[in-house]
């Protein structure tokens, strides 16, 4: 049983649970990741801090309530002429990987967003498939 979890400018996590997102998009994110820094500033910019345009986070949880994976998704300000979302993270536990999470998390990602959503991905990366496969 996956449960997923929605932050936004008016519903942010606990101090404690965005130091665990933190740390979780920084384990799984693995060679595709940046610094936890980088990280933290790109969760934030999604929380509406420091007069950001804000976004949402998504996190999906098992049933003993251990992430199991987690999105960042910023709105650009920019809908109509660009995509209104950039999707900056995405990443499933590496042992939970082929489970659906991932799709799941994509899909919710899409809905929330409610617009346009764009992103970037390496070409070798494995979520590339991912996301050839939602669309």
């Amino acid at each position: 049983m996956m449960k997923i979890t929605t932050y936004t400018p008016s519903r942010e996590p606990a101090e404690q649970e965005f130091a665990e997102i933190n740390q979780f998009l920084y384990n799984h994110l693995e060679q595709y990741g940046d610094a936890k820094t980088d990280i933290a500033k790109a969760m934030e910019y999604s929380l509406g801090r420091n007069n950001t345009a804000g976004g949402f986070m998504l996190t999906a949880k098992d049933e003993t309530d251990n992430i199991t994976g987690a999105v960042v998704v910023n709105n650009t300000g920019m809908n109509g002429y660009i995509p209104g979302h950039i999707l900056v993270y995405i990443a499933t536990h590496n042992e939970h990987r082929g489970k659906g999470i991932g799709k799941e998390l994509m899909l919710a990602a899409i809905e929330a967003a409610n617009c346009d959503v764009a992103l970037h991905v390496e070409p070798d990366d494995p979520a590339k498939i991912l996301y050839e496969k939602v669309g």
